[in-house]
């Protein structure tokens, strides 16, 4: 089964300190809540863990990424995840994603495009429930970059403040990861799924 994402999320830091998170892979994975990094294979391959937690049980996915393309100047990432259980249920997403400026200098926008492909067990949950669970998967690493992005000091920022004090311009800081998640709580993103499915069947009437 297929599922595909175009999504637009804002964020309130410049382009320059959101592309310090988006060009570090390990900021970007550890921006997705229950994913983690174990294992640099080379420059562009990687193997890592999405944990998720369903009451007191927690189940872990492994799989392998894949670095296709980061482009400085048009601020662009490609990647490719693929990851499976010991149930049989398999998954795969292909993410393109790219900055864009925002309103004012101090704003901009992540821009995404997935395709999401699942088998076994979770194939059998149909779209009509994959995609706003992966809605709120997106949600939730989109609130998470944000952090990240705000907690990095701009370049440019840096650099004025060297030179207004005389010193060498220091090297940009690298991106601050947010708080890490351990597992993804399956019951609670149920939750808000079903909170947004409740809200717009009471709001059509």
């Amino acid at each position: 089964m297929e599922v595909k994402l175009d999504k637009r999320y804002p964020v309130a830091a410049s382009v320059a300190q959101a592309w310090a998170v988006l060009s570090d892979i390990h900021a970007v994975a550890a921006c997705m809540p229950g994913a983690q990094i174990t294992e640099q294979i080379d420059a562009t391959h990687f193997k890592g863990t999405v944990k998720s937690k369903v009451g007191p049980a927690v189940m872990s996915f492994g799989g392998d990424i894949e670095l296709q393309g980061l482009d400085a100047a048009a601020h662009s990432l490609q990647m490719l995840g693929k990851g499976a259980d010991k149930a049989g249920s398999s998954a795969s997403m292909q993410l393109s994603a790219h900055l864009e400026p925002g309103e004012t200098a101090a704003q901009s926008v992540l821009v995404g495009q997935a395709t999401i492909v699942v088998s076994g067990k979770l194939a059998q949950f149909g779209s009509r429930l994959l995609v706003p669970v992966s809605d709120a998967m997106l949600a939730q690493f989109a609130d998470n970059f944000r952090t990240a992005a705000a907690a990095v000091v701009s370049a440019e920022a840096a650099a004025t403040q060297a030179a207004l004090a005389g010193a060498p311009a220091p090297a940009p800081a690298p991106a601050a990861a947010p708080a890490a998640v351990k597992e993804l709580n399956a019951l609670a993103l149920m939750w808000t799924v079903l909170k947004g499915w409740l809200a717009g069947l009471f709001g059509r009437r």
